[in-house]
């Protein structure tokens, strides 16, 4: 089992950090076993989907950057606003560049780390 994100702050980091080593394992237990994903603005994905998801972008080993922008706090949940970019050289050698906004719910488990509960990096992107 990966190191455990202790505060809403953390989970951010650990994804830029499991992302660019492709660590598909580490990435997927920063998700709630029930947690949903964007992939786009027409696909939500849960479960298997999620991997999925994670795996292709793992596969990249892209270079990101991370800054919160609000963490609010409620209990066990927390909602964290952040602004995103990444750098990959695709399967066929072209240079992707994409950034964007997240808003992102967390929860705390029982062992205390911190999850996804709802992954929403799409903000400004829906119309």
């Amino acid at each position: 089992m990966a190191e455990l994100a202790k505060t809403p702050l953390e989970v951010g980091d650990l994804f830029v950090a499991r992302v660019k080593e492709g660590d598909v394992e580490g990435l997927m237990e920063l998700y709630d076993p029930t947690a949903t994903f964007a992939v786009d603005a027409d696909t939500i994905a849960s479960g298997a989907a999620i991997r999925e998801a994670v795996e292709g972008f793992a596969a990249l080993k892209p270079t990101m950057n991370n800054r919160v922008d609000w963490v609010q706090e409620a209990g066990d949940v927390a909602l964290v606003l952040n602004h995103w970019n990444m750098e990959a050289i695709g399967p066929d050698g072209l240079r992707i560049s994409n950034s964007g906004r997240a808003a992102d719910v967390l929860r705390r488990g029982a062992d205390g780390g911190w999850r996804f509960a709802i992954d929403f990096p799409l903000l400004g992107s829906i119309e």
